[in-house]
């Protein structure tokens, strides 16, 4: 098999038991696969990166944003792919690409693509978890990774272009670990609200939890993903909600005692 000019580009931390996958899912048809994993992990990682023939680098971690842009500064084909160790690329989707860049020099800078994710036994099709599209297919050095931590977003000099094609994600492995997410999650949102001087009132504590609810669940349609997509839009405004009380509780805890 041909390979393509692609170079999959992944960032890790201790990820021995699911990056496998994702390296799978590109072995065999890109041209080169780079890994950059925490400098302190050691449950196996790199060896199992290396065993699909990745390069591997260790740094330290210096976010998402720069370590995204620290793994794609070390390829060298003509187009990156960015994937997470907990997802996997469809044959669709592999076929999509494959056409994408084969083409004669006309094709847009970047592609984005729908983001499928597996929960609690099922892959998620409605709400607020879909397409969720990601831009992760470029043309090396007309795109870098900008954004505010924790949510890297790829910023693109050219057009855009889209594929139908899907990137499986297995993002929580269970509700337990999902749950234990959210706090550390929103600390740098708690950090940004309170330099902005804002005040999270009853508008964002009462309104904004329910409105969430009520877009995943009923405008987009959640309620055809079963008891899951129910779940999904309780936590979604569980987390809103916890979000902005921990906003409060921030200001709470540096107002002068009685």
């Amino acid at each position: 098999m041909q390979k393509l000019p692609i170079s999959a580009c992944l960032i890790s931390g201790a990820e021995a038991h699911r990056i496998g996958r994702a390296l799978a899912s590109v072995s065999g048809w890109v041209s080169e696969m780079v890994v950059v994993i925490n400098r302190e992990v050691s449950d196996g990682t790199e060896a199992v990166a290396e065993r699909y023939g990745a390069r591997v680098w260790r740094e330290e971690w210096k976010g998402f944003i720069e370590q995204k842009n620290s793994v794609a500064a070390k390829c060298s084909q003509p187009w990156l792919l960015n994937l997470d160790a907990d997802e996997e690329v469809s044959p669709e989707l592999r076929a999509a690409i494959g056409s994408a860049v084969s083409g004669l020099g006309t094709e847009p800078a970047a592609y984005e693509f729908p983001r499928c994710t597996f929960y609690c036994g099922r892959w998620i099709r409605h709400g607020d978890w879909y397409p969720d599209r990601v831009r992760r297919l470029w043309r090396r050095g007309r795109a870098r990774w900008a954004g505010e931590e924790p949510h890297a977003r790829l910023e693109v000099d050219g057009r855009v272009g889209r594929l139908a094609a899907e990137l499986r994600h297995f993002s929580n492995e269970s509700i337990a670990g999902q749950i234990a997410k959210i706090a550390p999650y929103h600390a740098d949102f708690v950090r940004r609200w309170q330099a902005s001087g804002r005040h999270a009132g009853v508008f964002e504590l009462a309104v904004r939890p329910a409105w969430r609810f009520v877009r995943a669940y009923l405008l987009r349609l959640g309620f055809l993903d079963g008891w899951q997509g129910f779940y999904i839009a309780g936590l979604s405004a569980f987390s809103t909600l916890t979000r902005y009380a921990m906003v409060r509780e921030a200001r709470t805890a540096k107002a002068p005692a009685p």
